[in-house]
């Protein structure tokens, strides 16, 4: 609920690694990178570098094949995701704290440099749609609920009768602001069209 998502410029410090998660059993590609600020000395009226975090990104499924075959060392790069720490215990028993980020978007920058994007080609038989479309919500599979165990049926909380038309709608609202000119005595700044007759070119 309270992800924090942040955009990292940096370079790449380590080349993408295959690895496998041993519950899901999922590939997982990850990598350090490493987001250096830049600052003007005055005194010496140069740019230094200032502070530097270095973070491990991993990515997943498509865009961890897409980062694996896609940068190298050295890369400048942009990745947007998600930033957490992760706590753990090493092997000399002391507690730990590393910085990582899931990343949503790996792009390079290219304000330092030029690229070319190939887009991945669909697999032979995948389809837009396929029979089972509709049974699969974000990658999860769905059943239909039985007759009348849907908690809203179409029209209820609206009124009763036929629903207004645009044109109806308009008119009670110029009817309504007449009225009201009409009451108060107060001039209307242009005149108010009826909108049920065609307004003369």
């Amino acid at each position: 609920m309270f992800e924090t998502n942040i955009a990292v410029v940096g370079n790449v410090l380590t080349a993408p690694e295959w690895r496998r998660t041993t519950t899901n059993n999922q590939l997982v590609a990850n990598f350090r990178i490493a987001s250096t600020a830049r600052r003007f000395d005055r005194d010496n009226n140069r740019w230094t570098d200032g502070d530097m975090l270095r973070i491990r990104v991993t990515a997943w499924r498509r865009l961890a094949e897409g980062v694996a075959s896609s940068i190298t060392v050295g890369d400048p790069v942009v990745v947007y995701g998600r930033i957490f720490t992760r706590d753990w215990v090493d092997d000399d028993n002391k507690h730990r704290v590393s910085y990582e980020m899931e990343a949503i978007a790996v792009g390079h920058d290219l304000a330092r440099g030029r690229a070319r994007f190939h887009r991945n080609k669909p697999a032979p038989n995948s389809t837009i749609e396929g029979a089972d479309a509709e049974a699969v919500v974000r990658g999860e599979h769905t059943e239909p609920l039985p007759a009348g165990e849907s908690p809203v049926e179409f029209g209820d909380g609206l009124p009763d009768g036929i629903e207004p038309t645009f044109l109806e709608v308009v008119a009670e609202i110029v009817d309504e602001v007449a009225e009201t000119v009409t009451e108060t005595g107060a001039e209307p700044v242009a005149p108010v069209p009826d909108r049920r007759e065609p307004i003369a070119a």
